[in-house]
């Protein structure tokens, strides 16, 4: 949300790296150092460990820019988005909210992305709550629609 220019700040900074085996350590050690130098908790967590990702993920997924031999990637916005609202928290719902109204994210594909990842969501973990999900992103949706058409309230 930071880089997007969406939020000023951020207490956490949550990362996914793809490296070879033999160069894993050698990436934990960077972020670590990162990390103590910038004086900011990043975490390694993906979307992902929170909801299956919807199909052409990686394709939303754009290049910010190459960093000697590092190639850094944006993780795709709306798997980002499911994920927050599954989380649900109130921080959440307004970075969703934030991206819909600065035009990252079509509430249209948004809902697509929603529907398509259900039926795995439903049968991938006994920790996901199918209803809870679903509840959450009505939650969503409902706050959207009221905040962009002012003349339904």
């Amino acid at each position: 949300m930071v880089y997007e220019g969406l939020r000023q700040q951020t207490l956490y900074i949550d990362i996914s790296f793809e490296v070879y085996d033999q160069d894993y350590s050698a990436s934990v050690e960077a972020v670590r150092g990162l990390q103590e130098r910038l004086s900011l908790n990043i975490e390694e967590v993906s979307p992902a460990e929170f909801i299956p990702l919807p199909s052409g993920y990686r394709e939303r997924s754009p290049f910010i820019g190459r960093y000697g031999q590092l190639e850094v990637f944006h993780f795709d916005l709306y798997s980002t988005a499911l994920s927050k609202i599954e989380r649900g928290t109130e921080s959440d719902f307004d970075d969703v909210l934030s991206l819909l109204s600065n035009e990252r994210l079509e509430l249209a594909l948004l809902t697509s992305y929603f529907e398509e990842i259900m039926p795995r969501y439903v049968v991938e973990s006994i920790k996901q709550d199918p209803v809870e999900y679903r509840r959450k992103f009505e939650i969503l949706t409902d706050m959207w629609l009221t905040r962009s058409s002012p003349q339904l309230q």
